[in-house]
């Protein structure tokens, strides 16, 4: 990561899989439950997916074009009684929202596109299994603060390129934001093909550009508790005592490092290519965080660009070694979180071979750490 010795060796997967290493992949067994978060914590960012599911993520609705199909309605789902309910909490906020089509319903979230007046946009609420299932506080409280953030970017415009807010009901949850033409970055959180050099280069100075944005301090929150994540992995098994102890160690060393704003999951998936350049989507998780905290997300699930993920560690050094400290110390946890994602029993072939990646990624991650401690 930091030189020739550390730096990541992965293949490119577009061209060829890395070979199977000699050690045979340990077949996961029942994984110890996770201490519970304490209250007024949500969950680290993430997708969560089901045991056993395949690597790729359902297309986001971003990924069509605005123009395509804005004639057609779709009256049969719009025609749903879920559908139906959250129309009449849009239209509460916006009388003259007409909708076009269901873009996306799933357990947690109901997107519908449509237009007010000539205008293109997008409205996100809460689907009804969400608001009666178990997990209804975690997914208001997200998307609460996903209606905070984009209220507070009208007041503190961001310099990077964001969904214009059109209206909100954070009682409801329900929310309303312009549609960008484009496309998604990658459709799988871990994309066999990643985007081009170009592409990856624009990227990254978006996000370095929102990371090193100075807004007021109260304005956003500290979504995550560095120390009770350290335990957490600590107490299943994910993290040895030496782990531990050398990223508590680390952690004491950036005590007085300024924190950083950060998208908080910056996955290629909440990133839209659009002609102006890289839109970024899903704000729920933005926040303060230690630096670095972006640039270890799109590291993590870059295992097929060794050039960006070169690119990457540079920038991450560029602060400093309170910076590269810092990255490490998110690197590790953000590597920990997709290994509990992933490492389930009945895994596929493809799920299989990206858990080998991932626990050599995990294996350099703690190097780095174990070479970062001793240089203190």
């Amino acid at each position: 990561m930091y030189s020739s010795a550390t730096s990541p060796t992965a293949s490119r997967i577009g061209t060829a899989q890395r070979p199977p290493s000699t050690g045979t992949v340990r077949r996961p067994g029942p994984k110890p439950a996770l201490p519970a978060r304490p209250a007024g914590r949500i969950e680290a960012p993430g997708f969560l997916p089901r045991p056993g599911e395949r690597l790729l993520r359902p297309r986001t609705p971003q990924a069509a074009p605005v123009s395509e199909g804005w004639s057609r309605v779709d009256n049969t789902a719009l025609a749903a009684p879920a559908v139906r309910a959250a129309l009449a909490h849009i239209t509460r906020i916006c009388p003259a929202f007409s909708a076009r089509q269901v873009l996306r319903e799933d357990a947690a979230h109901i997107l519908i596109t449509g237009l007010i007046g000539r205008t293109p946009v997008v409205a996100k609420c809460l689907s009804p299994q969400a608001v009666q299932g178990e997990s209804r506080a975690v997914l208001v409280e997200r998307f609460r603060r996903e209606v905070s953030v984009y209220r507070a970017f009208v007041r503190h415009r961001p310099p990077v390129r964001m969904p214009r807010l059109v209206a909100a009901d954070h009682d409801r949850c329900v929310l309303v934001i312009e549609r960008i033409p484009g496309r998604i970055a990658a459709t799988e959180r871990h994309p066999a093909n990643a985007p081009t050099p170009g592409e990856v280069r624009a990227i990254l100075g978006s996000v370095r550009s929102l990371n090193l944005w100075r807004p007021p301090t109260d304005v956003f929150q500290q979504p995550l508790d560095y120390q009770f994540e350290i335990g957490r992995y600590h107490s299943v098994g994910q993290l040895t005592d030496r782990d531990a102890g050398d990223l508590r160690q680390l952690l004491h060393g950036l005590q007085h490092t300024g924190w950083q704003l950060c998208h908080g999951d910056a996955l290629l998936g909440n990133i839209m290519l659009a002609p102006s350049g890289p839109v970024l989507l899903d704000w729920e998780q933005a926040g303060w965080y230690l630096p670095g905290y972006d640039l270890a997300v799109l590291w993590s699930v870059l295992s097929g660009d060794t050039a960006a993920r070169r690119q990457i560690s540079q920038l991450a050094q560029v602060g400093g070694t309170m910076a590269r400290d810092a990255f490490l110390v998110n690197l590790t946890l953000v590597l920990m979180r997709e290994l509990r994602l992933y490492d389930v029993p009945g895994a596929g072939e493809e799920q299989r071979l990206m858990i080998r990646r991932l626990y050599d990624d995990a294996a350099l991650a703690r190097r780095a750490v174990r070479a970062a401690v001793g240089t203190r």
